[in-house]
């Protein structure tokens, strides 16, 4: 375990001379880190979980261990583990621990050092496991944040570009689309954007790593090539509503609910997420189709089967992911008369905003419909808060005596004006 322990204390070494780019999460994390509470990074392989904890330690004395590693996995005294620690590090009271969910009953393991004392930071990329299991051990006692692949603001710190310093003129207009659209095409994940990898084999490896090691190698699946082909589906159809009935139908699985396991353990894995139906009732919230949305605008290009680019439904999933990434409360809204709203976000028990998302307006038929809906959905869920999301269009129109903002993408990515 020594051996083990001074290896990884050199990838920590090695890791710590690099410059990484600082992430939104950075200063608000750095506030709790003396706390007496378990810190858990979590989000998609290879979004930055492990670099983002070695920037909140930095200035710290703290130990690392790499659960990726095989060799760990196969201590059985787990003891051993806290030994080759001291043996190396001292008296260390920070450990940080990366990917700890490889580790067998690794939440008892956790549960023993927090008692006796030690500051614990852990990175996991199985969001719902990390939760479920600390929750029961930890109670009241762990704080989570989640590091998704790059905002548009960290990827624009990536390409060494400060929004604030542009103007309202047509050439910074035409620069930022610039780089917003780069970034629609190539997604977030650090290695993409920080390094001339060839990006879509990078991403369909990854998507293909994650199936095997988060998904089928943990929950022992039977049919690899299903769940699969359902991963592939899900994504080639996000930013639309599905059904588990057609998903079992087209796949050709057994039940329901082996479709719905499967979906879950995808968004375990933090391959997709789905976002329900608004409705004040529960039972029509819980019965009604979902929309599906995938974590990165890059791997949906990456692994896509269609040839156009299909840009509005990319915005969407935008849009999306920075909701999940603000913590919004958030769901999307169909009347019985098909009158689709694409987000409603929710404060209390109330809709606080409802947010169409369209590249462009310059149609009349596509302005209308866009109107008609949010006015509708406005009447009947009691909100006034209205916008829609453009590629580069900005005012307000009086509709029905109704205001309705209309913001670009970028700013609203940018926080502007949100």
């Amino acid at each position: 375990m020594r051996e083990i322990t001074l290896s990884h204390k050199l990838e920590r070494d090695n890791l710590l001379t690099e410059k990484y780019i600082p992430r939104d999460l950075l200063k608000k994390a750095k506030e709790s880190i003396s706390q007496k509470i378990v810190k858990v990074i979590v989000g998609p392989r290879r979004a930055g979980k492990s670099v983002f904890s070695l920037q909140l330690l930095r200035e710290l004395d703290f130990a690392y261990l790499n659960f990726d590693d095989e060799r760990i996995l196969a201590t059985k005294d787990y003891d051993e583990i806290i030994k080759g620690i001291k043996e190396v590090y001292g008296n260390v009271k920070y450990i940080l621990f990366d990917e700890i969910q490889n580790l067998q009953k690794w939440e008892l393991f956790i549960n023993r050092l927090h008692r006796r004392g030690y500051n614990l930071i852990l990175t996991g990329s199985n969001s719902r496991l990390l939760s479920r299991e600390l929750s029961a051990h930890l109670t009241g006692r762990h704080i989570q944040y989640q590091i998704l692949p790059f905002s548009f603001n960290e990827f624009l710190k990536a390409k060494r570009v400060d929004a604030k310093d542009f103007s309202q003129g047509k050439e910074d207009q035409g620069r930022i689309l610039f780089y917003l659209d780069e970034y629609l095409k190539t997604g977030g994940f650090p290695e993409v954007v920080l390094t001339e990898v060839n990006r879509n084999d990078y991403l369909r490896i990854l998507v293909d790593s994650v199936i095997l090691k988060d998904v089928v190698k943990r929950y022992n699946i039977r049919y690899t090539q299903k769940l699969y082909e359902l991963a592939l589906y899900l994504i080639n159809n996000h930013s639309q509503e599905f059904s588990s009935t057609k998903l079992k139908n087209i796949l050709g699985l057994g039940s329901i609910h082996t479709v719905e396991n499967y979906i879950s353990y995808l968004e375990e894995a933090f391959v997709v997420f789905r976002v329900k139906r608004f409705s004040f009732k529960f039972k029509e919230q819980i019965q009604a189709p979902q929309k599906v949305y995938a974590y990165d605008t890059g791997v949906i290009n990456a692994v896509k089967f269609k040839l156009s680019l299909e840009t509005g439904k990319l915005l969407e999933n935008l849009v999306a992911v920075e909701l999940i990434r603000r913590g919004e409360d958030f769901y999307y809204y169909k009347n019985p008369r098909g009158w689709e709203v694409d987000f409603v976000l929710k404060k209390g028990m109330k809709a606080s905003q409802l947010i169409q998302v369209c590249y462009e307006l310059r149609y009349p038929e596509a302005r209308k419909r866009e109107h008609k809906a949010l006015i509708k959905a406005s009447s009947d869920l009691g909100c006034n808060n209205l916008m829609v999301i453009t590629w580069d269009e900005e005012g307000e129109i009086n509709y029905k005596d109704k205001l309705i903002k209309y913001l670009p993408l970028w700013k609203w990515l940018y926080g502007k004006g949100a």
